[in-house]
């Protein structure tokens, strides 16, 4: 899939992506960089898009580490298993709200989100926030780049400790919210 095509795919489902460009290599560089890949086994994905983000963590972690990428788009969903044909990257079509059913009784070293968060249904986004608490190591991260810092508030009911980051390198402006 092209680069028009994937940004097709952006517009034509913009309460899905919630985004109106794809994450910028210097906002992925940053939300990594609150990672410390090394002996990481597990990591996860929620929305992996065009795979700018999923590009990173290949790229940072290690050989025998299992990566799940969690999106709803079956265009990208495609494009990401065209993209990374590796056997530690599993790309899922599904919710991340089911992403527990995916990790046979394993918790998450990260989880990595740059979910839409403000445009999915209250509901829903708690499932989302109560899921990936419980499927994250006590030594992990959840790590979520969000457009609005009201959402730090909605994660202080799951996470004990929330650091935020902010960067201008991305258009919009994104924070990064560093959870555990």
């Amino acid at each position: 899939m092209n680069k028009s095509t994937l940004l097709k795919e952006l517009f034509t489902n913009l309460s899905t992506t919630g985004a109106v460009t794809f994450s910028s290599k210097a906002l992925v560089k940053k939300m990594l960089s609150f990672a410390d890949f090394k002996g990481a086994k597990l990591i996860v994905e929620l929305g992996g898009g065009d795979g700018s983000i999923t590009q990173g963590i290949v790229e940072r972690m290690d050989a025998d580490a299992v990566l799940l990428v969690f999106e709803i788009s079956q265009n990208f969903c495609t494009n990401l298993e065209k993209v990374f044909p590796q056997d530690n990257v599993h790309v899922i079509c599904d919710s991340a709200e089911n992403i527990d059913q995916y990790l046979d009784g394993k918790k998450a070293d990260f989880i990595f989100s740059s979910l839409p968060l403000s445009l999915i249904p209250k509901s829903n986004r708690h499932q989302i926030y109560k899921k990936s608490k419980e499927s994250v190591s006590d030594s992990g991260k959840f790590i979520q780049i969000c457009y609005s810092y009201a959402l730090k508030f909605q994660f202080a009911n799951h996470f004990s400790e929330i650091k935020t980051s902010f960067t201008l390198k991305n258009f919009p402006p994104a924070f990064i919210m560093v959870c555990n």
